[in-house]
């Protein structure tokens, strides 16, 4: 069996937007029953408590499914983007423990280096901290 080169991260699809179209179409049935029922007049009975309560609850219901489907997709989303960021960072520090030049450091921080320890061509690399007190160095001059 080939595996697929990219995973698809998991999103909330159809069943979800199965139970927020329920809950619509439920909640479309009562406004329906109670808006039939009030345009035929009468006093209010026990029916009209029942299409009004329906109405209010499954809008809600509806409502309440289809913001917690849409926050799922977003951090769906963001989940796999942090596990592809996750993964370029792994794959940049790998690549960089190549180009050390000092064995056994996997990333080449920039770190404090002594005056005789500068760099002395631009081949070399310089840390920031160097660069920062070079800068210092000349303005003070």
């Amino acid at each position: 069996m080939v595996e697929p080169d990219r995973s698809v991260p998991h999103r909330p699809g159809a069943v979800s937007l199965f139970f927020v179209a329920k809950a619509a179409l439920f909640a479309l049935g009562f406004w329906i029953w109670l808006l039939v029922l009030a345009v035929r007049g009468g006093d209010a009975t026990g029916v009209h408590l029942i299409a009004a309560t329906g109405a209010i609850c499954t809008t809600l219901a509806a409502v309440v499914l289809g913001a917690r489907m849409a926050l799922q997709r977003n951090a769906a989303l963001r989940h796999a983007e942090l596990k592809r960021m996750l993964v370029d960072i792994s794959w940049n520090a790998f690549a960089a423990a190549g180009n050390a030049e000092h064995a056994g450091k996997v990333v080449p921080f920039p770190s404090a280096s002594h005056d005789g320890e500068r760099a002395s061509n631009r081949g070399e690399r310089v840390s920031v901290l160097d660069r920062g007190d070079r800068n210092r160095g000349e303005r003070g001059r």
